[in-house]
C-alpha cells in the first residue's frame, strides 16, 4: 500500500496523519515522544477570531482538531458578537491533558496507522524525489511521501533571561539534525521567535475582586448540527485582571534582563502576539494591559496567565507578577520562555504545501512560520491530502482565496512568505463574507466528500442540514418567522444579512473577470487614500506594495472585488481624462 511517512504529532502532524489515512494511504507517524502528542504548550485555546473560522473549515472536511476541541472543551465563547456574522469567532478552551489523551488514543486506534517514537535525522532523497528518512539511531523508513510538521522543534533553543539551552519545548530536545539536513537539500531557512508566559499555581490567586469571565449558554463549539455532539466536560469561569504602572516599572527596570532585549534572540516574534516587555516598550502610552487568568483543566491545578509572556529572569517574572491586581501572593509553577527556531521559506513550496524541488516532500505547520495550533493543523489537513493524493495518483486539496481561509493561508504563504510569525485575521481575505464559520460545511463539505476525506453518511447529513437552512431562509425572505430550531434561524439570518453585499461582490467579482485581459498601468502619483471606494485598510495596502499594474495589484492578498473595481474604474478614468475622452 501506498506509504505517507509524517515527522511530528503536534496539531499539523494529527490532521495531515488523519487526511492521508482517510484518503486510504498507508501511514506512519515519528513522535519524538508520545507524550507529546497533541500537546496544547501555550495557551489552550482552539480559534477566535479568523482562527475559528479556520478550524470550522477543517471540521467541515472531517478533522480532527474541531471536534476534540469540544470534547475537552472547558470554557467556550463566540468573539466579536458586537460585529457582524463574518466576523464572529468561535473560541473554545480546552483542558490540556484530555486534549492530548484524546488525540493520542485517536492516532493509536486508527487501523493501519503506525507510531514511532523517535527523532528523524535525515531525509532520504533519491534522484530528487523523496524515499523515506532515517532516525537518529541509524534505522532506515521507506516512504513514498513524507509531511514534515516539526513545529518549533528545527534547532530549537529555549530563552529564560540570561539562561539559554537546545529544546523544542520544555522538556524535549531540538530536531537539529534535522535541520542541517533541510539546508543540504538547499532549503532556505530564517529564524523566528515565540513565546509563553509563566504559569500559576491556582491557589495563589485571589479571584474575589477579579472581573468574572463566563462561557455562553448554551455552550458553542465546532461540532455539526445534525451530527453526533461528543460528551462535554463541566464549564470553567476565566476571569480578568490588568497589568499596571508598578508592573511597567518591574519590567522597564529589568529590560536588560530579557533574552530578547537583551541581544541573546535574533528570532523575529509575532507582532500581533506580542511579549509583555513589547507591549511595554511598544505601546509605553498605555496604562494598563488585560491579562485573562484561565485554567489549564478541570483537575489542574495550574493557571495560564493570557497575555503576559516573557523571557525575562524567573525572580523578576515573580516580581511584575505580583504588581497585578489578584496575583499579590502568585506562585510561579513554571516560568515563561521564549523559543527560537528555524523556520522554512513557505515560498519554495506550491499550493500543495509540496517542496517545488523535492518529489514526495511536504511541509505544515510551525516549520513554514506560521503562529497558532489552528493555522497549523489547516496546513496539516492540506499537506496530508496532498502527500495521500501523490502516493495514490488522486486529486489533491487545493483551495482558493474565494473557497476558505485555508486558502487564503496557503496562497499568503506559498506567494507572500512571511518575516514574521504568520497569524490568521479576518482582514486577510478579502471574501470574508462569503467565508463564513457557519457556511464552512456548505463550502467545503461536497468537496470533501469528492476527496475522500468525509464519508456518504456525513455528506448525506450536511446535505439535509442544507435542506433546513434554504427553508428558514425561503420563510425569511418571505416575512415568515422561520419554522426551524436556531442554528438554522442563525444561519438563513446571516445569509439574509449579506445578501445584497454578496450580490455586490459577485458584480465586482463578474467586472473584474471580464477585465483580465484590459491590465492597466497605475499612475506612479497615485494618491490611494484620496480615492472614493476604497477603504482606508485598502488604501494602506495599495500604498506599502505601490504596484505598477492592475494585474499586480490583484494579486495583493486582502484586498477584496470591489477595492480592485474602483481601482480600475479610476485608472482606466484617468487614462481616458490623459487620451483625451478616449478609451486606450
Amino acid at each position: 500500500m501506498p506509504h505517507v511517512l509524517v515527522v511530528g504529532a503536534g496539531h499539523a502532524g494529527i490532521e495531515a496523519a488523519l487526511a492521508a489515512h482517510r484518503r486510504g494511504a498507508q501511514v506512519t507517524v515519528v513522535t519524538g515522544a508520545r507524550h507529546g502528542i497533541g500537546l496544547t504548550p501555550c495557551n489552550p485555546a482552539v480559534g477566535g477570531v479568523a482562527k475559528g473560522h479556520l478550524v470550522a473549515e477543517i471540521e467541515a472536511m472531517g478533522g480532527f482538531i474541531g471536534r476534540a476541541a469540544d470534547r475537552a472543551g472547558i470554557h467556550a465563547r463566540v468573539l466579536n458578537r458586537s460585529k457582524g456574522p463574518a466576523v464572529w469567532g468561535t473560541r473554545v478552551q480546552v483542558d490540556k491533558r484530555r486534549y492530548a489523551e484524546h488525540a493520542r488514543r485517536t492516532l493509536e486506534s486508527a487501523p493501519g496507522l503506525r507510531l514511532v517514537e523517535a527523532l528523524v535525522a535525515d531525509l532520504e532523497v533519491r534522484g530528487g524525489r523523496i524515499v523515506g528518512v532515517r532516525l537518529e539511531d541509524g534505522t532506515e523508513i521507506p516512504a513514498e511521501a513524507v509531511v514534515v510538521t516539526t513545529g518549533t522543534f528545527l534547532r530549537g533553543r529555549l530563552h529564560v533571561g540570561h539562561e539559554s539551552r537546545p529544546g523544542g519545548r520544555t522538556g524535549e530536545a531540538p530536531a537539529t539534525r534535522l535541520a542541517e539536513a533541510l539546508v543540504r537539500l538547499g532549503f532556505r531557512t530564517q529564524r523566528l521567535k515565540t513565546g509563553t508566559p509563566p504559569r500559576i499555581d491556582r491557589a495563589s490567586v485571589a479571584f474575589g475582586g477579579l472581573e468574572v469571565q463566563p462561557g455562553e449558554v448554551p455552550t458553542p463549539g465546532f461540532s455539526l448540527p445534525l451530527t453526533p455532539a461528543p460528551p462535554r466536560l463541566p464549564q470553567l469561569n476565566c476571569h480578568l485582571t490588568w497589568t499596571n504602572s508598578d508592573t511597567h516599572a518591574v519590567i522597564e527596570a529589568n529590560l536588560s534582563a530579557s533574552a530578547m532585549y537583551g541581544g541573546r534572540i535574533v528570532g523575529r516574534g509575532p507582532r500581533y502576539c506580542p511579549s509583555i516587555e513589547d507591549k511595554v516598550v511598544r505601546f509605553p502610552h498605555r496604562g494598563r494591559h488585560q491579562v485573562f487568568l484561565e485554567p489549564e483543566g478541570l483537575d489542574s491545578d495550574w493557571i495560564y496567565p493570557n497575555g503576559i509572556s516573557t523571557s525575562l529572569p524567573p525572580d523578576v517574572q515573580e516580581r511584575f507578577v505580583r504588581t497585578i491586581p489578584g496575583l499579590e501572593r502568585a506562585r510561579i509553577v513554571q516560568p515563561g520562555y521564549a523559543v527560537e527556531y528555524d523556520a522554512v521559506d513557505a515560498r519554495q513550496l506550491d499550493h500543495r504545501l509540496a517542496a517545488r524541488h523535492v518529489e514526495g516532500l511536504f511541509f505544515a505547520g510551525q516549520v513554514n512560520g506560521t503562529s497558532g495550533y489552528e493555522e497549523a493543523a489547516a496546513q496539516g489537513l492540506v499537506a496530508g491530502a496532498g502527500a495521500a493524493a501523490y502516493v495514490l495518483g488522486a486529486e489533491p486539496l487545493v483551495l482558493s482565496r474565494r473557497d476558505a481561509y485555508i486558502g487564503v493561508l496557503v496562497d499568503d504563504l506559498v506567494t507572500q512568505g512571511c518575516d514574521e510569525p504568520y497569524r490568521m485575521f479576518t482582514a486577510r481575505a478579502e471574501y470574508r463574507i462569503l467565508l463564513r464559520e457557519d457556511n464552512a460545511d456548505e463550502r467545503l463539505e461536497e468537496r470533501a466528500f469528492a476527496l475522500g476525506l468525509v464519508d456518504e453518511a456525513r455528506v448525506e447529513i450536511g446535505r439535509r442540514r442544507r435542506e433546513i437552512v434554504e427553508r428558514a431562509y425561503a420563510r425569511l425572505r418571505a416575512g415568515v418567522e422561520p419554522d426551524a430550531p436556531a442554528w438554522a434561524r442563525m444561519r438563513a439570518e446571516a445569509r439574509r444579512v449579506y445578501a445584497g453585499y454578496v450580490d455586490k461582490l459577485e458584480r465586482d467579482l463578474a467586472r473584474i473577470e471580464g477585465r483580465r485581459g484590459a491590465n492597466l498601468e497605475i499612475p506612479a502619483d497615485i494618491d490611494y487614500f484620496a480615492l472614493p471606494g476604497l477603504s482606508r485598510e485598502a488604501a494602506e495596502r495599495l500604498d506599502a506594495v505601490r504596484p505598477a499594474t492592475t494585474a499586480q495589484a490583484g494579486r495583493i492578498p486582502g484586498l477584496s472585488p470591489g477595492a480592485l473595481a474602483s481601482l480600475w474604474a479610476h485608472v482606466r478614468k484617468r487614462r481616458m481624462a490623459t487620451a483625451g475622452g478616449k478609451s486606450p
